[in-house]
């Protein structure tokens, strides 16, 4: 009777564990990195997060790696570390997709499994993109920002240069505002991944009176929202636009007050959150060639492009975004 008892336990655990892959299908060893630029930002912070949500969930282990700073080629070099360590797989925001492109070839052909998240290197091997539709946010940006113009008047853009997702947030703004000849983009600007300098330009532009006024402001990523709205504040700049990128609490705060018109939401903590699900499930269940053009294979295992959603943020919903910002902090 005992040994019958035994079997009917042991049966029962086998059971349970085909239902809970904790099991024996994770180990506590098992490391999935997250690589990116400017790391110490409000977004990647909330990224880590969800990294880290979905690493206790599994019981393994997840790390944010990257230059503090915006620095491509630190990245490239965090991302040459990450790989030798051999992890169970990588996430990777590109920087700069000519120079990722040849890294993130490399890690795949060496066997470890590789998904770009936010920023695509779209020319590389990786596994699929997890990340915002960014033409469709530049578009739902650039919707908002006919309707505040009224159809006409000056615009600049606060870009970084080489990053594909940021080029593709432009392109969408674009497309929309080739439609209305009166809205003349008179510059796009180049920070180079340095908030301070696009405070600097924003005083320059706000300075410029007449037909060379800059009636509206676009920052196309999370750092320079809050430092162009604190050249609106300086120069008491009312009467212009400014358009910012991402949900920071300070960004946030600022549609709140009204200096910021609106923003553009995106889900950095379900892309880290996603992606290392996803590589957890390329981990314990590896495909035969990982260097395998995915993208262009119609009987592929993988998606191409996992869109993680967008919204607009304005002063009639900010209160939503901020309170949403406060339970995550467990504020």
């Amino acid at each position: 009777m005992r040994g019958i008892q035994r079997l009917g336990l042991a049966s029962l655990t086998v059971t349970l564990c085909m239902f809970n892959v904790g099991c024996e299908r994770h180990k506590a060893s098992e490391q999935y990195i997250l690589i990116a630029t400017n790391i110490k930002l409000s977004y990647w912070q909330t990224a880590h997060t969800g990294l880290d949500r979905a690493a206790a969930a599994y019981g393994v282990k997840g790390d944010l790696r990257g230059p503090d700073s915006f620095d491509p080629q630190g990245e490239v070099q965090e991302f040459r570390n990450a790989v030798a360590s051999r992890p169970a797989g990588i996430l990777v925001s590109v920087a700069d997709a000519t120079l990722m492109q040849p890294e993130i070839d490399r890690a795949l052909a060496s066997g470890v499994p590789v998904v770009t998240i936010d920023s695509d290197a779209p020319n590389s091997q990786r596994l699929f993109f997890i990340g915002t539709n960014n033409l469709q946010a530049g578009r739902l940006g650039g919707d908002r920002l006919v309707k505040r113009m009224s159809g006409h008047g000056n615009v600049v853009f606060f870009t970084i240069g080489g990053q594909p997702n940021v080029a593709e947030r432009l392109k969408g703004y674009k497309d929309v505002i080739a439609d209305h000849p009166a809205i003349k983009v008179v510059d796009v600007f180049d920070m180079q991944g340095d908030s301070g300098k696009a405070m600097d330009k924003a005083t320059e532009y706000l300075a410029k009176t007449g037909g060379d006024q800059v009636d509206a402001f676009v920052c196309l990523e999370a750092s320079a929202g809050k430092d162009v709205a604190e050249a609106f504040k300086r120069a008491n700049a009312t009467n212009r636009l400014l358009i910012a990128m991402d949900t920071d609490e300070a960004t946030l705060n600022l549609v709140k007050e009204g200096v910021i018109d609106s923003t553009i939401a995106q889900k950095p903590f379900t892309m880290a959150y996603y992606g290392l699900k996803a590589l957890d499930e390329v981990h314990h269940y590896p495909v035969k060639d990982m260097t395998r053009n995915y993208t262009g294979d119609l009987f592929s295992p993988f998606p191409t492009f996992v869109d993680t959603g967008t919204a607009l943020v304005d002063r009639t919903n900010v209160d939503f975004f901020l309170n949403a910002e406060k339970e995550a902090q467990g504020k």
